[in-house]
């Protein structure tokens, strides 16, 4: 299967990473010290990717109600 989820811009890669860690940390999940989530449980990581979902779109309805259409 084809992965379709090819980032924008190159400097969202390092920010999505950033902001999964983040995440991890509020919701008491110890972030795996390699790097490799593998063997994190995967009601963690959905919790993670869904907590990652709800900020961001968050932050899109903020920009749209500000009148903005550029996002930072």
């Amino acid at each position: 299967m084809a992965n379709n989820n090819r980032l924008l811009l190159s400097q969202a890669s390092k920010a999505l990473q950033d902001l999964k860690y983040e995440i991890a940390g509020e919701l008491g999940i110890t972030p795996p010290a390699d790097g490799y989530w593998g063997f994190v449980s995967s009601f963690e990581n959905g919790s993670i990717g869904g907590s990652i979902t709800r900020k961001l779109v968050a932050y899109a309805q903020q920009k749209l109600a500000e009148g903005s259409t550029e996002i930072e």
